[in-house]
């Protein structure tokens, strides 16, 4: 056989073997469904995060005995320090909620106390909304605390979307007993999130809405919890103005400054 038809097919061989090789490598790295929906579920949870951050925001609160709405402005620094001040109205502006670690403390300017909440204190209203003090204590990652997996994979209400579903991991501190969560797939904006006590029943949902851009990331500035069992009860947040990574002292998220804050 001539040698240039022998060089050929080796050639030929060789590039043979490299494509096979190339693709049992893709093959073997390629990304899981489980994998896919950890991945997204992180970029959700880290929308609003930051090594540190600075919030200005409004919070209206309607229920079936009143209506109210405040203007808050926030610090957090990692997971574990976080600072969140009432500046209007005027008469509960300087209320202040500081979370170390997993201990929150309220401080009330009107008699000048401070109240460290107790553990059975956890699911109770903060500062009368439909957010609970357990809220500001799980500042951890959704995907610490659940394992994810995609329940929905297509179109509904006119865009395609992924539906996630969370069950707590076995050794997981949380209080819901299954979260479901929907995502648009151009952007991976969350849309919904649904929350289940531990015997499956629907106890609350967050509606995202209104895409902007702050402190160089796009979010949802809007969210609005809505509790089943009064539907035409709800609290929405609207964020104003958020900055991230930014330059803060552990000084501010101490019990003293609490005071400091009127």
């Amino acid at each position: 056989m001539p040698k240039r038809i022998i060089r050929s097919a080796a050639r030929g061989l060789t590039a043979a073997i490299l494509t096979v090789a190339l693709s049992a490598g893709a093959m073997a790295h390629a990304e899981t469904p489980q994998e896919k929906a950890t991945r997204i579920l992180e970029r959700v949870d880290d929308m609003w995060r930051g090594k540190s951050s600075r919030a200005v925001f409004s919070m209206e609160v309607r229920t079936k005995r009143y209506k109210r709405k405040l203007s808050l402005e926030a610090w957090s620094k990692g997971k574990d320090l976080s600072l969140v001040i009432i500046k209007a109205p005027v008469k509960e502006r300087g209320t202040a909620t500081l979370k170390s670690g997993t201990s929150i403390y309220t401080y009330l300017p009107k008699t000048d106390r401070t109240i460290r909440l107790t553990s059975g204190m956890m699911m109770g209203s903060w500062m009368g909304s439909h957010f609970t003090n357990d809220d500001l204590v799980k500042e951890s990652r959704m995907s610490d605390d659940y394992d994810v997996s995609i329940a929905f994979d297509g179109e509904r209400d006119g865009q395609q979307i992924y539906e996630f579903e969370l069950i707590p991991k076995p050794d997981a501190a949380v209080v819901w007993g299954k979260i479901t969560m929907a995502v648009r797939k151009d952007d991976l904006m969350p849309i919904v999130s649904t929350y289940f006590d531990e015997d499956m029943e629907r106890m609350r949902t967050m509606a995202f809405s209104d895409i902007k851009t702050m402190g160089g990331r796009k979010f949802p500035a809007t969210l609005r919890v809505t509790p089943e069992d009064k539907p035409d009860e709800y609290t929405e947040v609207v964020y104003h103005k958020m900055e991230f990574d930014i330059s803060l002292s552990d000084n501010l998220f101490s019990i003293s400054s609490l005071k400091r804050s009127r």
